[in-house]
């Protein structure tokens, strides 16, 4: 029995009857229906409803009054249009830039042929089948492109006009294996021809091929067309030798060449219809 009155559960208990009549025994004598048990427990727990009662309301502040604005919104919109404008302003520049560019370098060429001709054209299209990366340009035979011209992104070879259709025309770059331009080491000024082949087209590099075994060409030569024949000028910068190797069906040798303009990052270039 004595156990049961230290029993922790039972002392809870009595004081939780013991209040519960001492609340009863006071609403009698005071004539207040508010027992003192809810006295308590109310004001224990009126800081909690009252911060709980001003989180509420400040909800309500926050987000009862937020409304359409009309002014905002047309504000809003009309800098997002702002903002599209500046866009294409940028762009329209930096074609500009760029056209500036191919044109200051090439006006140099043009020193060197007075007759020269050329016209600016766009990349429409590319061929993502092809390992050869040949690519469509915006202007054809109405702008006076014909099959064999020059296709050059400032001074530097990138590959010739290989069909042509009235508006536009397809362009076999300096990767392509069918591609074959006469060309020369600038310092020496050992003459042999450009090419491509499908090995070194999936590392975006062509080939200057039969040289000789005691050729002069050599890690960092620089080479240009030689401008034999009627279709290439002379002096457009095709690559750097990378490496000089020997060709495996024959005795000769080539240098294998990293193109000056990687084919597949143009946006822009020059059709040179005459020189």
């Amino acid at each position: 029995m004595k156990s049961l009155f230290k029993n922790g559960r039972f002392k809870l208990v009595a004081a939780i009857i013991a209040l519960l009549l001492a609340g009863a025994l006071l609403a009698g004598i005071t004539g207040r229906s508010e027992t003192v048990q809810s006295s308590v427990v109310g004001t224990v727990f009126s800081p909690l409803h009252f911060v709980a009662q001003k989180i509420s309301n400040g909800f309500d502040s926050a987000f009862g009054n937020i409304k359409p604005n009309a002014a905002y919104e047309k504000r809003i919109a009309e800098i997002e249009e702002e903002n599209g404008d500046l866009k294409a302003k940028l762009a329209d520049y930096e074609d500009m830039k760029k056209q500036n560019e191919m044109y200051k370098e090439l006006l140099e060429l043009k020193d060197d042929n007075p007759a020269l001709t050329f016209v600016n054209a766009s990349v429409i299209a590319r061929d993502a089948a092809d390992i050869y990366k040949s690519f469509s340009l915006s202007k054809g035979s109405v702008n006076g492109v014909k099959a064999g011209n020059a296709v050059v992104y400032k001074k530097n070879l990138v590959g010739i006009v290989d069909k042509v259709y009235p508006d536009y025309c397809v362009v076999k770059t300096v990767l392509d294996s069918k591609f074959n331009v006469s060309a020369y080491e600038i310092i020496s000024g050992e003459i042999s021809f450009v090419t491509g082949n499908a090995r070194l087209a999936q590392d975006g590099k062509c080939k200057m091929s039969n040289l000789a075994s005691d050729t002069k060409v050599s890690y960092g030569s620089i080479i240009c067309s030689a401008g034999i024949g009627d279709k290439v000028p002379k002096g457009l910068v095709i690559g750097t030798v990378d490496e000089v190797t020997d060709e495996k069906t024959d005795i000769s040798s080539y240098a294998r060449i990293v193109p000056e303009v990687p084919v597949d990052e143009l946006s822009q270039c020059i059709i040179i219809t005459k020189y």
